[in-house]
């Protein structure tokens, strides 16, 4: 890989990082809230949430890169589906930890998992990695629906 792309790969992991650095800045006391709310079965230590969404991050980043870099005619599409589900990424937290809107954050939550939906198959078409790599975001986006649910039920 030439160094040209090595940079513009780690801008696109950079960015997802970034997106949800400042989403975490926005709701720096989501960990405080979260432990004081009645929680379902299967909640899962705050603590793991931060590695979980880094992990995550940087599977994104690099999917897109695949994406971006493909010959494909149709990756400025695929592309615009990913920072859409990027931009929903952004706000789910602040509606949800910030504002405590937890059945409007389930809503955008939905949405969000269409729009990664919609990535995942529109990418396999030009990269079946690239697809494969929001595999592990996608079962975390579904235990996330579980988990709003049952938040917005309990509290």
């Amino acid at each position: 890989m030439k160094k040209k792309n090595i940079g513009i790969m780690i801008l696109f992991i950079i960015i997802p990082l970034v997106v949800g650095g400042i989403s975490a800045y926005f709701t720096k006391d989501a960990m405080t809230l979260y432990k004081g709310m009645k929680q379902p079965p299967l909640s899962p230590p705050g603590i793991l949430f931060p590695i979980v969404w880094t992990i995550l991050y940087i599977l994104m980043g690099i999917s897109s890169y695949l994406v971006y870099a493909s010959k494909n005619k149709d990756k400025k599409n695929i592309l615009v589906i990913y920072f859409i589900q990027l931009c929903f990424n952004f706000f789910w937290s602040i509606l949800f930890f910030r504002f405590s809107l937890y059945w409007i954050a389930l809503v955008w939550l939905i949405v969000m998992y269409i729009f990664i939906i919609l990535y995942t198959v529109r990418s396999r078409k030009v990269s079946v990695t690239a697809s494969n790599l929001f595999i592990p975001y996608i079962l975390w986006c579904a235990f996330a629906c579980y988990l709003n649910i049952m938040i917005a039920i309990l509290n």
